[in-house]
Parts: C-alpha cells; sequence; structure tokens
C-alpha cells in the first residue's frame, strides 16, 4: 500500500506543473519591449507594441508586431514588415526565477529547436521577462538584453 501510494504521488508531482507555472499561466498583453545593446537603450518595436503572450500550464506563445506598422507592396516595404514582426512558441519550464523555453517554431527559424531562458518577474499583473547578455542578431559583435513588459488580461 506504501508503495503505490509513493507511486500516485510521485506520478502527480511529474504530471502537475510547478508553482511558478502555475502562478504565470493566462494571457498578457505586451506594454513594452526594449533593448539595451551594448549600453545604449533600443526600442526597436517602438514604445507601444501590439501582441500578446500566452502560457497554457506546459505551453508559451508569443505574437508582436511593431507599432506605426504600414501595408507593404515593394519588396523593401514588405522586408521591413518581417523586421518588425516577433512570433515563438514552445513547450516551457520555471527553474526559481529562470523560465526555460524549448523553441519549436520562431518566425526567423534560428530559434527553433533551441532553448531560450528569461528571467521572470511577476508584480501585482505585470510579468516582466528579461534576458541574460547574448549576442545581438543584427551585429554578433554586441550583446544584447531584453527586456519585455506584459500585463495580465485574462
Amino acid at each position: 500500500m506504501v508503495r503505490l501510494i509513493s507511486a500516485l504521488i510521485l506520478v502527480l508531482l511529474m504530471v502537475t506543473p510547478s508553482l511558478g507555472q502555475q502562478s504565470l499561466v493566462g494571457t498578457y498583453k505586451i506594454i513594452s519591449q526594449d533593448l539595451d545593446v551594448g549600453g545604449t537603450a533600443i526600442q526597436a518595436y517602438g514604445k507601444a507594441p501590439r501582441g500578446y503572450l500566452v502560457l497554457t500550464p506546459t505551453r508559451f506563445v508569443t505574437f508582436f508586431t511593431a507599432d506605426n506598422r504600414k501595408f507593404g507592396t515593394s519588396v523593401d516595404d514588405k522586408v521591413a514588415l518581417f523586421e518588425t514582426l516577433v512570433a515563438w512558441s514552445g513547450t516551457y519550464r520555471i527553474e526559481g526565477s529562470k523560465i526555460i523555453i524549448a523553441v519549436d517554431a520562431s518566425w526567423t527559424e534560428n530559434w527553433t529547436g533551441k532553448d531560450q531562458v528569461r528571467n521572470w518577474a511577476l508584480s501585482g499583473n505585470r510579468l516582466t521577462l528579461t534576458s541574460d547578455p547574448q549576442p545581438y542578431a543584427r551585429d554578433p559583435s554586441k550583446t544584447v538584453i531584453i527586456r519585455q513588459v506584459s500585463e495580465k488580461i485574462e
């Protein structure tokens, strides 16, 4: 009987999301995305990016665009639209103050199949995700720290 109860408890612990995951579950509206590129602050997606971050008990999905986007007809306009879009998803786990996302789809494919790690902080209904310094995609000789603030709406 003790073995059966122990096995049941072990199974429940393995399939139940951690307390950190449970507290993060919800739909968030992206409020800001700021980059620190080699000490220079950049708002690559403008002051008011548009989009959402959705966290289920096991899945992370985000999609957002820059503010002030315009419909594109020329090749250059379409490239500019692509450069003002972010979308990626994957399963995730919480380890203390870190959220580790195993990316299974991304808008540029360079994140697909890799882990993305963010430090997370929840203050009221605001979730802040901050990366550790990493190479800046537009200029790998520089480092970037990404800081995204989202507000829980559901």
